[in-house]
């Protein structure tokens, strides 16, 4: 890394949003096909309703004190998603750049505070979130995800978000790397704490430092509950040194309860805080803090105060 990550100096907490699309749909009633917010970028009262959204965040962390990443709202900007709503391979370039570039402007509205503000391109999984599907190779990955990748780096990092298994991460990681872009990698997890694809959380980001020379800056875990993977947690590991984010779920339920479920489940803010706060101690290098499926601003709020405190 030419220029070294301000989230990974110092003590100080980054903020980050929370779960932009289950906000969009459940709370500001905005129908998203696909869960594809990148959509909104098309029209002027998306742009609007995306710039008051990410504000809140941005005012959050003024207030706080602290440093934020703010994600491009690209997560299911990719091929096959793309192909869903109408975007070739033109329009996603097109799109994945204007994400880049409407991220920084906020970032450049926000003046000097929150400071400093990272603009991350944020990369979603080919297939579906919460399920391992049809898996690529490493190759077949960094291969399909190396569009996008390109589109995104002009951000400060680009995130693999939601991975459910590593040869997707390592192909995206790899991606970065020859993009000249730092990578973040952040797996979801199940209720024992293992990734969709079965494998231990441990052993995934093993085999993605492995397989890339140790390219990715930190690991994340998000959309998951912190009850979920608090028992594989050992301080001290060498792979639980490199986690610096979360991004956590409002709800405990499994993914297959979310799936079905009809109503959001928003969880109770104060009750996450705690959660956070009981893995500090086996976390100590987590400085990223947001939220992922059913939390708001109410959320992050209460998760970044616990942190620091």
């Amino acid at each position: 890394m030419s220029h070294p990550l301000p989230q990974l100096s110092g003590d100080r907490v980054f903020l980050t949003d929370g779960g932009l699309e289950t906000t969009l749909i459940f709370h500001r009633g905005i129908d998203l096909p696909a869960f594809a917010a990148f959509a909104l970028l098309a029209h002027k009262d998306g742009r609007a309703t995306l710039r008051e959204y990410f504000g809140s965040y941005l005012a959050l962390a003024r207030e706080q004190s602290a440093g934020f990443v703010l994600d491009t709202v690209t997560w299911r900007a990719n091929a096959d998603w793309g192909v869903q709503l109408g975007y070739d391979a033109a329009a996603l370039d097109r799109v994945n750049r204007e994400a880049v570039a409407f991220a920084q402007q906020l970032r450049a509205q926000a003046g000097d505070a929150p400071a400093p503000i990272v603009v991350s391109g944020c990369v979603g999984p080919r297939g579906d979130g919460y399920d391992a599907g049809t898996q690529m190779s490493a190759a077949e990955a960094e291969a399909y995800h190396a569009p996008q990748v390109a589109s995104l780096a002009g951000a400060d990092t680009v995130a693999g978000l939601t991975m459910t298994y590593a040869e997707e991460a390592i192909g995206i990681a790899r991606a970065a790397a020859a993009a000249g872009v730092p990578a973040v990698i952040s797996f979801t997890l199940e209720t024992d704490g293992r990734l969709p694809s079965g494998q231990p959380l441990g052993d995934a980001i093993a085999q993605v430092d492995a397989a890339t020379g140790g390219s990715p800056a930190y690991y994340m875990v998000n959309c998951a509950h912190p009850s979920h993977f608090a028992g594989v947690l050992t301080a001290g590991d060498d792979w639980v040194e490199r986690i610096a984010g979360l991004r956590a779920n409002a709800s405990a339920k499994s993914h297959a309860e979310l799936d079905e479920a009809t109503e959001l489940d928003m969880g109770d803010p104060a009750a996450l805080a705690a959660d956070h706060a009981a893995l500090r101690p086996r976390l100590p290098h987590v400085r990223v803090l947001g939220g992922c499926c059913g939390t708001d601003v109410r959320h992050v709020a209460a998760v970044g105060a616990a942190w620091a405190a």
